[in-house]
């Protein structure tokens, strides 16, 4: 079985999903994405291993709201490679996906939408869009709810829960008592963007300097970041920035941490921080972090609420011995249920779906 998979674009943290899904149909694999903008600074330069990866001409159109892509040459992709199964972005705004859909559907070939949800509006044509999809990949249950309300059946509609890390093989993590009560370690990682909201870490942390003085690390980079060195410099000057880091540079930085938090819209890290053992701090965003973060092994605090941030991390902090079995109880949850084995296996079941029972 040949299967496709376009994409935008190829972020790095993407690939070794992509990898251990083409493991699976012995390298049958093609992704098709092109390059971002040049603000966007998305990591998009890493290669898949053992998928194959056809360089999309993305024409990128407005901004904001009105941004639109055309993906321009996803025809001449889909004859070339000839995929059996395509799996696409189920995103109206690009104008290049519907005419994609219609190439496979008129060979009888399947194609499945992967998406983050339907949004709030019912507008015909966002109906007759998600319903043209054979089968819909979502990251969430709240993901699996929109979906359902454009009247897609349960049935066609697969949660694999977004992850960038694999699957722990301990059965604990690491022993890791609060290494000062005094100055507490808080991190946070991804793009530096105004939807993240570290300017509520930052305050948050200024609140708390009297009780904890923590110690906050930032890791990433992204257009938010001169804003924040100002903010911090001015409240906070603890608060230390690292840059874009990865691999085993970012693995030392989860390790030497002890609280994660992330205030604003959700990113991959929020699992990646569990796979280390690390309690967590959730803001409200697209509902994937309602999957993540539960009573025993974090918060979720409302959109934008400063004061909540702080009471949250005040509870958290004051408690080291809760704060380690809160840790233990995130990892847990990679390790028993969202991970990146599981979702590339989700992935697989919905390419089974769509294909019958013999496509294999």
């Amino acid at each position: 079985m040949k299967l496709g998979i376009v994409q935008r674009v190829l972020a790095g943290y993407r690939i070794p999903l992509f990898d251990t899904i083409a493991a699976a149909v012995d390298g049958q694999l093609s992704v098709y994405a092109g390059d971002p903008r040049p603000d966007e600074m998305i990591d998009s330069d890493k290669a898949p291993q053992i998928a194959q990866r056809w360089y999309a001409q993305n024409l990128h159109l407005g901004v904001g709201k009105g941004y639109f892509c055309i993906q321009r040459d996803i025809q001449k992709w889909i004859e070339t490679w000839n995929p059996d199964v395509l799996i696409i972005e189920a995103n109206s705004r690009y104008l290049s996906t519907p005419s994609a859909i219609r190439t496979m559907h008129r060979q009888n070939k399947p194609v499945i939408g992967w998406g983050l949800g339907s949004g709030s509006s019912n507008f015909p044509f966002k109906r007759n869009f998600y319903r043209s999809f054979d089968a819909i990949i979502t990251y969430s249950e709240a993901g699996r709810k929109s979906f359902q309300k454009f009247g897609i059946p349960a049935e066609r509609i697969f949660v694999a829960y977004n992850a960038a890390a694999r699957k722990p093989q301990d059965e604990l993590p690491p022993n890791r008592p609060l290494r000062d009560p005094f100055h507490p370690v808080i991190l946070s990682v991804g793009r530096l963007q105004q939807r993240k909201r570290l300017d509520l870490l930052i305050r948050a942390c200024a609140a708390l300097k009297d009780e904890f003085q923590p110690k906050l690390w930032i890791v990433g980079d992204g257009p938010a970041r001169p804003e924040l060195n100002k903010l911090a410099a001015q409240i906070y000057p603890q608060t230390r920035f690292f840059g874009p880091l990865y691999d085993e540079h970012l693995l030392e930085k989860f390790l030497g941490a002890d609280l994660f938090v992330l205030p604003g819209t959700g990113g991959l890290a929020l699992q990646e921080a569990m796979a280390a053992g690390l309690p967590v701090i959730a803001g409200e965003a697209d509902g994937t972090q309602a999957d993540l973060v539960r009573s025993g092994n974090g918060r979720i605090i409302a959109a934008g609420d400063q004061d909540g941030l702080i009471q949250a991390m005040r509870e958290m902090l004051s408690d080291s011995t809760q704060l380690q079995v809160m840790g233990e109880h995130s990892y847990k949850i990679i390790r028993d249920e969202i991970n990146l084995e599981t979702m590339a296996q989700v992935f697989l079941n919905a390419i089974e779906f769509v294909s019958g029972p013999n496509s294999t």
